[in-house]
C-alpha cells in the first residue's frame, strides 16, 4: 500500500446451482488464499453465493434464507482479515428481490449495493426475478442491525486517502449510461464489476475492450470477475474471465474455462496524479453518495505487475514499428505546415553523423516528400571542430550523399580561435567556455546560411537532452523548428533503426546502422591524431540516458515522488543497475531538471509528439527559479 500500490484480485470460485453450503466454503477458501497472497481489495462473481443460474428458484424462500446465513458465515470467516471483498447474493427487502453485492472487511458487512440495469433481453431473464436499485440509498435491517443499502454507496479507507471502492454487477458496465461512471465521478478509483456473463464467440474480446475503455474514461481501477465452471450449462456456459484494467491498461486477465485467481497491483496515487490534471474531471455527484470508511494498516506491497524499463517504448515489435512510422509522420507534418507557412525555399540542418541529426534529417527528407519538393531543398552542413572524429564526419556526408540533399563542409576552428582569442580565452583551458563557444558557432552559422539561402533552421535537440538541460544556451539549443523536441533519446534509435530497415536502399540502410552503432557525443572535447576515437561520452557525463528516460516518464508524467521513482527503477533495472548507482543518476536528474528549465523556458516550436513534453507554451509550466531541495530531502531521507 505504501507508494500508493494495492494488490488486488479477482477470482472465481468452483460452485454448484443452488448448493449454497458447498459455494460458501469454496468462497472461503478462495478469500483465504487471496489473503495468503496479501491481496488487499478482492471481486468474487455475481450471485456466486447461491449461482447465477438457479432461475425461477431465486424466489425460493429455502435458497434465499440459505444465501443470507451464507454471507454471514463468509463475514465470520473473514475476521481479522484485512481485506476488502465482495460476493453476490440474492437478497430480499421490503417484498423486493434483489441482485446484491455485499462489501464485507474485517468480519463486518459494511454494506449492500443492489443492480441497477437488469437485462431481459435473448439469454438473460433477470427482470423476471429481481428489482432495480432504487434511486436512493436507504438502509436494510437484518438480525436487529441497519446496513447501507444503495447503488450510491463508496468504501473508503481511512489510512490510505486513494483507496475508494465501488461497485456495480455485470450488466451496470454493458448499459448506455454504467453506474460506474457516476461512482468515479464521486470519488471512487476503483470500480468492482460482479459478473455473469456467459461466453459466446468473440464475447471475450469485446468484453476487455469494454473494461479497459471504462477504467481509461473514469481514470481509474477496474476489476472484473465473472462466474464460471459450476453454473448450469442448460442454455449457457461460463468461462471465468476475470480482468483488471488500470486507466485503459490491461494489466492481467485469466485464460478461459480455467477457474482463476487473477492477482495484480493497482496504482492508486498514478489514477489520482492523473484525475488532478483532468480540469473536466470533477466530482460533481458526490454529495449523493454515502461513504463508508474501513481502518487498514499501511504496509508495503511488493510488485509483481510488469514495468519496462523503457516506458517510451512498445515492447511488441509490430506496435513498436507502428509507433515509429506514426512520429515520423507526425514529425513530418509539422515541419511541413511550418515550411509551408514561412514561404522558405531551403531547409537547414546541422549533420554531426549522430543519432539526432540523422533523425532530423530524415523529417526533413519526408516533410519535402509531402510537399513533392526535391531533396536538394535541404542544406545539411556538417562543422567539423576540436573534437569531430572521422566516424562522425564520415557518416554525415555518407547519409546526405544516400539522401541527395544539398551537403556543406565548413570547418569552424579557425573561427571559433579567433573568437577564443577576441575574448581572451586560453585554448588549453577546456572549460564550459571552450566546449559552448563551437556550439555557439555552429549555430550561428547555420543561422546565417538560412538568412543566404531563405532557409528555415531545423532543430535537431531530443526530449531527454531539453530535460537535463544538456544544450548550449543560444547555441544548439535555438532553432526556428524543433522536430525532435517531443522525442525521447531511448526512442530515436528505434525511430531510426526503423527507417533503416524500411528504406529499402541499402547504402541508406548500412550508414544508418553504423550511426547507431556510434557512442553518444557532442564532439566538443580535442580528439587523439589520428581522430579515430571519441573521447567525450555524454553518457559518461550525464549518466544513461535509459534511466533518465525512466526518471522523466515518472517523475513528470505522473508526478510521483523521488522514492517512487526510484522503487520503480530498482525494480525496473533490477540486475542492470546497482541501487547506488540509480541513486546517483537519479539525483543529477532533478538537480539538472530545476536548474535548466530556463532553458525550456525559451524553446523553439516543436510539434507535441507523446504524452511527455516539455515545452511551455504545450503541458509543460515551470518557474525557472523553482528550488528542487524538497525533492532531494525525500531522495536523501530513504535508507538502503
Amino acid at each position: 500500500m505504501k507508494y500508493g500500490f494495492l494488490k488486488v484480485a479477482a477470482v472465481t470460485p468452483k460452485i454448484k446451482v443452488c448448493d449454497v453450503k458447498y459455494n460458501v466454503e469454496n468462497i472461503i477458501s478462495a478469500l483465504n488464499k487471496a489473503y495468503d497472497e496479501g491481496v488487499k481489495c478482492l471481486v468474487f462473481p455475481e450471485l456466486c453465493i447461491t449461482s447465477y443460474t438457479c432461475q425461477d428458484l431465486f424466489f425460493q424462500r429455502t435458497l434465499i434464507s440459505s444465501a443470507l446465513e451464507g454471507l454471514f458465515e463468509i463475514a465470520n470467516a473473514s475476521r481479522d482479515k484485512k481485506i476488502l471483498f465482495t460476493v453476490g447474493l440474492p437478497l430480499l427487502k421490503d417484498s423486493k428481490l434483489y441482485n446484491v453485492a455485499a462489501v464485507i472487511y474485517n468480519g463486518e458487512i459494511l454494506g449492500f449495493v443492489p443492480k441497477t440495469s437488469l437485462p431481459n433481453y435473448n439469454e438473460f431473464y433477470e427482470a423476471r426475478h429481481f428489482t432495480p436499485a432504487p434511486d436512493e440509498n436507504g438502509t436494510i435491517r437484518i438480525n436487529s442491525i441497519d446496513y447501507p443499502f444503495g447503488k450510491k454507496l463508496i468504501f473508503c479507507c481511512e489510512e490510505m486517502e486513494e483507496f475508494r471502492f465501488a461497485v456495480e454487477i455485470c450488466e451496470d458496465l454493458w448499459a448506455p449510461c454504467p453506474q460506474s461512471n457516476s461512482h468515479a465521478l464521486a470519488g471512487a478509483t476503483i470500480i468492482g464489476n460482479l459478473s455473469a456473463s456467459d461466453e459466446v464467440i468473440e464475447k471475450d474480446k469485446y468484453r476487455l475492450s469494454l473494461v479497459a475503455n471504462q477504467s481509461a474514461r473514469l481514470i481509474s481501477g477496474y476489476i472484473y470477475a465473472s462466474a464460471g465452471d459450476g453454473e448450469s450449462t442448460q442454455d449457457m456456459v461460463f468461462s471465468g474471465h476475470n480482468i483488471i484494467a488500470e486507466n485503459g491498461s490491461i494489466l492481467k486477465q485469466s485464460m478461459l474455462f480455467k477457474n482463476e485467481m487473477t492477482v495484480t497491483e493497482l496504482d492508486l496515487q498514478k489514477l489520482t496524479n492523473e484525475r488532478a490534471k483532468m480540469s473536466t474531471f470533477g466530482e460533481s455527484e458526490a454529495q449523493d453518495y454515502q461513504r463508508i470508511y474501513f481502518s487498514m494498516p499501511i504496509t508495503e506491497t511488493p510488485l509483481t505487475r510488469y514495468y519496462s524499463p523503457t516506458p517510451f517504448i512498445p515492447g511488441n515489435e509490430q506496435e513498436r514499428n507502428y509507433r515509429c512510422d506514426l512520429i515520423l509522420q507526425m514529425q513530418a507534418q509539422g515541419l511541413k505546415k511550418r515550411l509551408e507557412h514561412t514561404g522558405s525555399k531551403t531547409l537547414v540542418v546541422g549533420i554531426s553523423g549522430g543519432l539526432d541529426s540523422s533523425l532530423a534529417i530524415l523529417v526533413c527528407v519526408m516533410a519535402l516528400d509531402l510537399l513533392s519538393r526535391p531533396h536538394s531543398d535541404i542544406i545539411a552542413v556538417t562543422m567539423p571542430c576540436f573534437g569531430t572524429t572521422k566516424r562522425t564526419r564520415s557518416n554525415a556526408e555518407i547519409l546526405c550523399n544516400a539522401l541527395g540533399v544539398t551537403f556543406r563542409s565548413i570547418d569552424i576552428t579557425s573561427s571559433v580561435r579567433q573568437h577564443f582569442k577576441d575574448i581572451g580565452h586560453d585554448e588549453s583551458n577546456h572549460n564550459v567556455v571552450y566546449e559552448n563557444g563551437q556550439a555557439r558557432e555552429r549555430t550561428k552559422v547555420l543561422m546565417n546560411i538560412a538568412n543566404q539561402e531563405n532557409g528555415l533552421v531545423v532543430g535537431t535537440g531530443d526530449l531527454s537532452e531539453l530535460a537535463l538541460g544538456w544544450a548550449t544556451y543560444n547555441g544548439d539549443h535555438m532553432s526556428m523548428y524543433g522536430v525532435n523536441s517531443s522525442v525521447p533519446k531511448t526512442l530515436i534509435r528505434h525511430i531510426v533503426k526503423y527507417y533503416a530497415d524500411t528504406c529499402n536502399y541499402k547504402p541508406l540502410e548500412s550508414v544508418l546502422l553504423d550511426i547507431l552503432d556510434t557512442p553518444v557525443s557532442p564532439e566538443l572535447l580535442p580528439t587523439d591524431e589520428s581522430r579515430e576515437s571519441i573521447n567525450q561520452k555524454t553518457e559518461d557525463l550525464v549518466g544513461p540516458y535509459e534511466l533518465h528516460d525512466f526518471f522523466l516518464y515518472y517523475a513528470i508524467r505522473f508526478g510521483f515522488k523521488p522514492s517512487k521513482v526510484l522503487r520503480l527503477a530498482i525494480y525496473a533495472f533490477d540486475g542492470r543497475y546497482t541501487t547506488d548507482t540509480i541513486v546517483k543518476w537519479l539525483g543529477t536528474f532533478y538537480r539538472r531538471f530545476f536548474s535548466q528549465q530556463f532553458k525550456r523556458s525559451c524553446l523553439p516550436d516543436g510539434a507535441k509528439i507523446g504524452t511527455v513534453t516539455l515545452s511551455p507554451r504545450g503541458d509543460f509550466r515551470m518557474p525557472s527559479d523553482a528550488v528542487w531541495l524538497s525533492w532531494k530531502r525525500d531522495l536523501d531521507a530513504l535508507d538502503f
